[in-house]
């Protein structure tokens, strides 16, 4: 692997790192699972990212992955995660934790969250990233109208966990 491609992958990462954060602070409840999920999904971007073909944004294809990594591990009973060390490559990525001092409705909102299924929070998760409905359909592999269905039924369902 040549260094043009590691440094490629490490610029696109460094850039796109909130996406793997803000995912971990949906499917995760503590710093330690939040550090273990976010390595296990750059380990699987460096995995495909040979893979890659720029058919889509980065971002978007990042979504992906990083959504696809975090409902396959979370819904295994066990919580473990195979490290995998990469000596050859010599980059950091700073912490971007996510403040917890955000406000008391955010909180209720990730609260609220926390009571979906997986497939449920990824809808919630890539809709409050202002992605459209074609963009949430091909992130999640499912069509345009069931993407709307879907996120209406989410709507109505949080509404009813925020106004019990």
């Amino acid at each position: 692997m040549s260094k043009d491609f590691e440094h490629s992958f490490v610029t696109l990462l460094q850039e796109n790192q909130k996406i793997a954060h803000k995912i971990c602070r949906i499917y995760t409840s503590d710093a330690d699972s939040h550090n273990d999920l976010f390595q296990e999904i750059t380990i699987q971007l460096w995995k495909a990212y040979p893979k890659f073909r720029g058919d889509s944004k980065f971002s978007t294809w990042m979504y992906r992955v990083a959504l696809n990594t975090a409902i396959t591990l979370y819904r295994k009973s066990k919580k473990t995660v195979k490290i995998e060390v990469f000596d050859s490559i010599e980059f950091k990525l700073s912490d971007e934790a996510y403040d917890d001092g955000v406000e008391h409705q955010l909180k209720l909102l990730y609260a609220a969250v926390k009571e979906l299924n997986d497939i449920e929070k990824a809808l919630v998760f890539l809709y409050l990233e202002d992605k459209t409905y074609k963009e949430i359909a091909s992130t999640l592999g499912i069509t345009e109208v069931n993407a709307r269905v879907k996120m209406n039924r989410v709507k109505t369902k949080l509404k009813k966990i925020l106004n019990p």
